[in-house]
């Protein structure tokens, strides 16, 4: 899922993501839109699928994890987490239930729970109080979720028709094209659960059997890519997904680059999110089949190549690693947009590859083609 932090995904529009990359879900994020433009302007204007005009799915996140990156700035306790805005200082409070609130006002198609977010390297005891406060807010989560669904404050999704989306099938049933131009949602949200522990296996365990006892939609795997030894995630999730249930969504959250990707697919895993796609095209690196670019070398001033000769984006098709350089050289905005576009076109075609390399009872060896090539040119 590309993330969308304020409502957008960061240097592209939302026509190349849905008519060339194909993006169906992104991400947004409760923390920041809950601060700006803030929740009475999002549910005043039908929520956030009517805000921005994002027409496919959206996961919104809990809010937790900006709050608890604001280290000097937060007080938790069992109600919640009182802090200050990042913005303008003001004093403000975000509990599980305040966090089923605004999600429900974006109106996202999948809503996280609020949990706590330990660090990567927290000690045992400490993991422990922090999965058993994250197992008691999701079941305070679950509850006012079911209230908020019952009483009709989803602010949802709703076509062109205007009726929600549920009312709108028939249409799409006998008519394809329209279901492909207008998506049509099933009308209800559905809740993740958050799995946390830290790098302590029967931690997790323990969360995962109170998480999957509370019972949800979907369950995400919290608290890994925070700084920990690559080993260490992979070792968890190892430990972690075959035991997670096999008739629900497994998310990895936070997660990461194209072999993180593979690989976490390979030990049970369904669902990513991450920044990296973007915020490294903002910075001048691109993802390529052959390992990542700095195109701020000096090597690819006359470097009439593209990022990557097996890309089909409108980037690689177009334009040579020597002008995308100079563009960036030259403090041009259009160096991020480009480099952002193929970054994104690499990891949604990444992913695409390793649904088809499924589908086709061939992923092990997709893996080991993939995994390779990135190692031989580094």
């Amino acid at each position: 899922m590309p993330v969308g932090t304020q409502g957008t995904v960061k240097g592209i529009r939302f026509e190349t993501l849905e008519n060339e990359l194909d993006a169906r879900i992104i991400l947004g994020n409760t923390y920041h839109l809950w601060l700006r433009p803030g929740i009475e302007i999002l549910r005043a204007v039908g929520g956030l699928h009517k805000f921005n005009s994002w027409n496919r799915s959206i996961l919104t996140d809990s809010g937790g994890f900006q709050v608890f990156s604001l280290t000097d700035l937060r007080k938790l306790k069992e109600e919640g987490v009182e802090f200050r805005s990042h913005i303008d200082g003001s004093l403000r409070f975000l509990s599980p239930e305040i966090s089923m609130e605004i999600q429900a006002a974006l109106g996202s198609e999948i809503v996280m729970v609020l949990d706590e977010c330990p660090p990567g390297q927290a000690d045992f005891d400490f993991a422990r109080k922090s999965l058993e406060m994250t197992a008691r807010w999701a079941a305070r989560s679950k509850q006012k979720f079911n209230e908020l669904q019952e009483a009709g404050m989803d602010t949802g999704f709703v076509s062109e028709c205007g009726m929600r989306n549920a009312e709108c099938g028939m249409e799409n049933e006998t008519n394809p094209q329209s279901a492909i131009r207008n998506p049509q949602l099933n009308g209800r949200q559905a809740l993740f659960g958050i799995i946390q522990g830290a790098s302590h296996l029967p931690l997790r365990r323990e969360s995962l059997e109170k998480t999957v006892e509370i019972g949800f939609d979907g369950y995400a795997i919290g608290g890994l890519s925070v700084g920990e030894e690559k080993s260490v995630m992979y070792d968890t999730i190892e430990f972690l997904a075959p035991q997670m249930p096999e008739d629900a969504p497994r998310y990895l959250m936070g997660v990461g680059t194209p072999e993180d990707l593979v690989e976490a697919v390979f030990r049970g895993v369904d669902m990513f999110d991450c920044v990296i796609p973007t915020r490294n095209g903002r910075t001048g690196t691109a993802f390529t089949s052959r390992g990542k670019i700095n195109i701020r070398n000096a090597k690819h001033a006359t470097d009439s190549a593209p990022l990557d000769e097996s890309c089909d984006c409108a980037v690689c098709r177009r334009h040579s690693r020597a002008f995308l350089r100079h563009l960036y050289q030259t403090g041009e905005m259009l160096a991020a947009i480009l480099i952002t576009h193929h970054n994104l076109a690499f990891f949604l075609d990444t992913m695409k590859r390793v649904r088809h390399s499924i589908r086709l009872g061939i992923f092990g060896e997709f893996r080991q083609d993939f995994l390779r090539q990135i190692k031989e040119s580094e």
